[in-house]
């Protein structure tokens, strides 16, 4: 590794260009995506078990059991509040996916939003978990 190369650190949000720039989906949006797609398949045969690989089926089973939010509209709603608060798509992914409850739980699960020169006061990311709260509540 020469000198100038940064060692990757998720908490700094070190993770490298491709994956700053890259579109990031919580859990909640891809068992969307799937939901639908397997709707397709279903339409197009008999047998629908026929079209679904065993890789599908799992990847569906799992977004579904670790997606916080069920609903296409809260999950719009969701991206839609985070979006507000100038976030990474990872950040955005990882407190949309694990819906921490405090700002101390936040900033254990995603440490770059106090950091990287944007700090993000207490009050701000309390609020953006209190709007979370609030869509989960009334889903």
């Amino acid at each position: 590794m020469s000198g100038q190369e940064e060692e990757e650190n998720a908490a700094e949000l070190k993770i490298g260009d491709e994956f700053l720039k890259a579109k990031c989906l919580m859990n909640c949006e891809v068992a969307l995506i799937l939901d639908r797609k397997y709707e397709q398949l279903q339409q197009m045969s008999d047998d629908p078990m026929n079209q679904v690989s065993q890789v599908f089926e799992k990847s569906l089973q799992y977004v579904k059991r670790f997606s916080r939010y069920t609903n296409p509209d809260a999950v719009r709603q969701v991206r839609e509040i985070l979006s507000r608060y100038q976030l990474a798509e990872f950040e955005l992914c990882v407190l949309g996916n694990l819906c921490p409850e405090t700002v101390e739980e936040a900033i254990a699960m995603v440490p770059s939003i106090k950091s990287r020169g944007r700090t993000h006061e207490d009050e701000a990311i309390e609020k953006m978990l209190n709007d979370l709260s609030l869509i989960k509540k009334f889903e």
